[in-house]
C-alpha cells in the first residue's frame, strides 16, 4: 500500500474514533442530566406531598429540593453531583441544538433545545452557587413576583406578561397532551423495553408528564391573572402554584395527587437515563 493511500485511511480512522468518543461522551452527559433532573423532581414531589399531609416546612420547588439534599449525609458531595448533572444536561441539549446529536430536525426543535440548554446552564450555575455556600436569594415565589412587577412597569408590560402566561399555559397543555398520547415512547429504546418494564415506564411517563404539564399550566394561569389585574402579587412560583391545588374543591387530595405525579415524573427521568435514545 502506498503512503498516499495509507495516510487518508489513517486520518479517516482517527476521525471516526474521535466522533465515536464524542458520541459516547455526549450520551453519558445526557444520562447524567436526566438523573439530576429526576432527583430534583422526586424531591419537589416529596416536599409537596408533605405539604398536602400537613407536615411540610420547606418550599416545594428547586430551592427546597437543594436544601433537602444539603441536609443529607454527604449533602455537599450530592449537591456538586447535581451541579455536574445539570451541566451535562446543558451540554447534551446544546449539542442537539447545534445539530450534533440525533437525526436532522426542524429549526424550531433545535431552537427549543437551545432554550433548554440555556435553562439548564442557569440551573447549573445556581446550584453551584448554593453548593459553594452562597445564597439562593429570595424565594421562587418572590422572584416570580419581582420579575412580573419589573415587566409590568415596561411599555406594554401588561401584554408582555399576559403573553408569557399564555405561552406557559400552552407549554403545560402540550406537555400534558403529549404525555397522555404517549409521544415519549418514540424517544425510548423500545427494543430494550419489554413486558412489565415497558408498562411501568409507560405509566410513569403518562402520569408524571401529565402532572408536570398541570403545574406549568397552573403557573401560567396565575401569570395571566397578574397581567389582567395588573397585580404582580398574583404571579406565583412553583411552591405557591403547588399549594394552590390544595385550595381547590378537591382540597389537599388534589395536591397529593399532583405531588405523587411529580415523584413519578422524577422516576421516569431515571428511566429516561437508562432507556432514552441519546
Amino acid at each position: 500500500m502506498t503512503p498516499s493511500l495509507a495516510h487518508p485511511r489513517g486520518r479517516t480512522k482517527r476521525a471516526a474514533a474521535r466522533r465515536s468518543a464524542e458520541n459516547e461522551s455526549l450520551t453519558a452527559a445526557g444520562r447524567a442530566g436526566f438523573v439530576a433532573r429526576g432527583v430534583v423532581y422526586v424531591l419537589i414531589g416529596v416536599l409537596a406531598l408533605r405539604i398536602a399531609l400537613g407536615s411540610g416546612g420547606k418550599e416545594a420547588d428547586r430551592q427546597g429540593a437543594l436544601a433537602e439534599v444539603a441536609e443529607q449525609p454527604f449533602g455537599e458531595v450530592m449537591l456538586w453531583a447535581l451541579v455536574v448533572g445539570f451541566g451535562c444536561m446543558a451540554l447534551w441539549r446544546g449539542s442537539r441544538a447545534a445539530g450534533r446529536r440525533g437525526p436532522r430536525r426542524k429549526a424550531a426543535s433545535r431552537a427549543l433545545d437551545g432554550g433548554r440548554a440555556a435553562f439548564y446552564a442557569f440551573v447549573c450555575w445556581a446550584t453551584a452557587t448554593y453548593a459553594a455556600g452562597g445564597s439562593q436569594g429570595s424565594s421562587g415565589d418572590a422572584k416570580s413576583q419581582d420579575y412580573t412587577k419589573t415587566t409590568l412597569e415596561l411599555p406594554y408590560g401588561r401584554y408582555l406578561v399576559g403573553a408569557a402566561g399564555c405561552i406557559l399555559i400552552g407549554v403545560g397543555v402540550v406537555l400534558a397532551v403529549r404525555a397522555m398520547m404517549r409521544r415519549f415512547l418514540k424517544q425510548l429504546d423500545l427494543g430494550s423495553l419489554k413486558g412489565r418494564t415497558r408498562k411501568v415506564v409507560t405509566v410513569l411517563g403518562v402520569t408524571g408528564g401529565t402532572a408536570r404539564g398541570a403545574v406549568f399550566a397552573a403557573a401560567g394561569v396565575f401569570i395571566v391573572t397578574a397581567a389582567v389585574q395588573f397585580d404582580p402579587d398574583e404571579a406565583k412560583g412553583v411552591d405557591a402554584t403547588l399549594r394552590s391545588f390544595a385550595h381547590t374543591p378537591a382540597g389537599p387530595w388534589l395536591l397529593a395527587a399532583v405531588a405523587a405525579g411529580l415523584i413519578l415524573f422524577g422516576v421516569f427521568s431515571f428511566a429516561s437515563a437508562r432507556w432514552r435514545k441519546l
